[in-house]
């Protein structure tokens, strides 16, 4: 894929999220309300290829978004980056089944690592990083934690930034 035409995705989990797991919540129909606009922005602006890390919480409501995306045109695709297979092992079976329905859904999957290790979820955003022009990113200002990171690292890399406000 190329870098150029290539967005990638990073936001919170649920429990940093004020709703939580609750998407019945008004505020969590108003970010992905959000997300849908910034991604209909990004493809009028020539994304087409989007890379998302399939986390729970923000992670897979971009990936849905995209995936909605792709239902109205069809060059776009997605490309699940998983750290490591080991990923939803520990999640709900509800949430497992929302993972593995949508990576079926995705056109690639990159699998990071094939074990967890403390670093895998870093290499992952650096890969979707490094792979791409643009972020999105789903953020509420906190200064510690993975999408902190991603989002440094990203800003450090020169990409395009979208942060959409929690």
């Amino acid at each position: 894929m190329k870098r150029k035409t290539t967005c990638c995705f990073t936001g919170h989990r649920p429990n940093k999220l004020p709703w939580g797991n609750n998407e019945s919540d008004p505020r969590c129909a108003d970010l992905k309300a959000r997300l849908g606009a910034a991604l209909e922005t990004a493809y009028a602006d020539g994304y087409r290829h989007f890379l998302c890390g399939m986390a729970l919480g923000c992670d897979l409501y971009f990936c849905e978004a995209v995936l909605d995306l792709r239902d109205r045109y069809g060059d776009v695709t997605v490309e699940a980056a998983v750290p490591c297979e080991e990923q939803s092992a520990r999640w709900r079976e509800r949430d497992r089944n929302r993972y593995f329905a949508l990576l079926e859904r995705c056109d690639y999957e990159t699998l990071v690592q094939h074990h967890y290790t403390a670093g895998c979820m870093q290499r992952r955003d650096r890969y979707m990083v490094d792979r791409s022009q643009r972020i999105i990113a789903a953020y509420d200002g906190r200064t510690l934690g993975g999408t902190m990171y991603t989002l440094t690292y990203a800003l450090r890399q020169g990409l395009e930034t979208v942060i959409l406000d929690l």
